[in-house]
């Protein structure tokens, strides 16, 4: 069982940076693909960026190319979501997530056994 706890949303001005933080316990995080979704009002939740198992490889959606950096802390069992250029249309909740063990590259939501709770990220225009 791994639970998964995000940290570091709030309200910031549109251009501005935010880091979020999703701490793993009950297990290490290591052998699992490790994911960020956001869920907007209305919305369904999609796909934000994600690593996968190894910790090698990422993904991440158009919309945030560029402008996202998803990294992980083994030593911590911590997985961060750096965003910057941070635009109105980034305002949603975000979720962390794992899948696994031994997953690739995951970004259908229904792949991924662990959820966090979320953290509300709101940009102002």
């Amino acid at each position: 069982q791994v639970q998964l706890v995000e940290s570091g949303g709030g309200l910031v001005q549109a251009g501005g940076s935010l880091r979020l933080s999703c701490a793993a316990s009950g297990r290490t995080f290591s052998g699992y693909a490790m994911g960020w979704f956001r869920q907007a009002p209305g919305k369904e939740r999609a796909f934000v960026a994600t690593f996968d198992w190894s910790g090698s490889n990422t993904y991440y959606s158009d919309s945030v190319k560029g402008r996202f950096t998803i990294s992980r802390d083994n030593a911590k069992n911590t997985v961060y979501l750096q965003m910057n250029s941070l635009k109105p249309e980034d305002t949603a909740l975000y979720y962390c997530a794992a899948a696994g063990p031994r997953l690739g590259i995951v970004i259908m939501p229904r792949v991924y056994d662990y959820w966090g709770q979320g953290t509300q990220v709101t940009v102002s225009s």
